[in-house]
């Protein structure tokens, strides 16, 4: 009961969470706007992982024997996403805090986003996330989405000249420095999500040894 509990509340509040600041991004926009503005919200690795966040807490309990509501239930699925939810607080934190320009609401939220979401997230894995059959390929099979968010990246950006974070500006740094910065950054997902099996292993020896 608390864990559903749990994850319908925080499933919620980072559901509320993204539909608010996108909401506050497009309230005043005309139709043609909105369409640029969408493309480039949901091209924000912040906000797909949220979103997806939102997914694996809430889907699974809507739906727990659908396809999609299993595999999100799965525990290395659920280790993959908060290895990319990790990266959220921590990159933003690290790199971009200081470069927002919003104000008010849009920057309550986007903090919401990066400082509240993720220790939501990472609580229910730590908490409730069987841990003892993890296996150290996630760490390998985890790294699909945020491939595929990086091809993506550099395809859209190569066409419309816009990137959504700094470190892989083509447009501003050149294909050898953003891309030295890709592959460091796939080296960090990659130790982090191994990093995380090798917790969730000693959890559940120490959760063993102590029953």
């Amino acid at each position: 009961m608390l864990k559903a509990t749990y994850r319908a509340a925080a499933g919620a509040f980072i559901a509320f969470a993204v539909g608010m600041q996108y909401w506050l991004l497009v309230r005043d926009e005309t139709a043609a706007e909105m369409a640029a503005s969408s493309l480039k919200f949901f091209s924000f690795f912040t906000i797909l992982t949220n979103i997806l966040a939102a997914a694996t807490l809430l889907v699974p309990l809507i739906a727990p024997q659908s396809s999609v509501g299993r595999f999100l239930a799965r525990p290395s699925v659920r280790t993959a996403v908060t290895g990319y939810i990790i990266i959220v607080g921590v990159v933003y934190y690290l790199l971009l805090a200081g470069l927002s320009q919003r104000q008010g609401w849009p920057m309550f939220y986007e903090y919401m986003l990066h400082y509240v979401t993720p220790p939501l997230f990472v609580l229910d894995w730590l908490l409730f996330v069987p841990k003892h059959n993890l296996n150290w390929r996630v760490g390998v099979s985890a790294m699909g989405f945020p491939l595929a968010y990086l091809v993506w990246t550099l395809a859209h950006g190569a066409v419309s000249g816009w990137y959504p974070y700094p470190f892989v500006d083509v447009a501003e740094l050149g294909y050898p420095h953003a891309l030295a910065n890709i592959a460091g950054l796939v080296l960090v997902f990659l130790g982090l999500e191994v990093t995380l099996v090798g917790i969730g292993h000693a959890l559940e020896r120490h959760g063993a040894s102590t029953t």
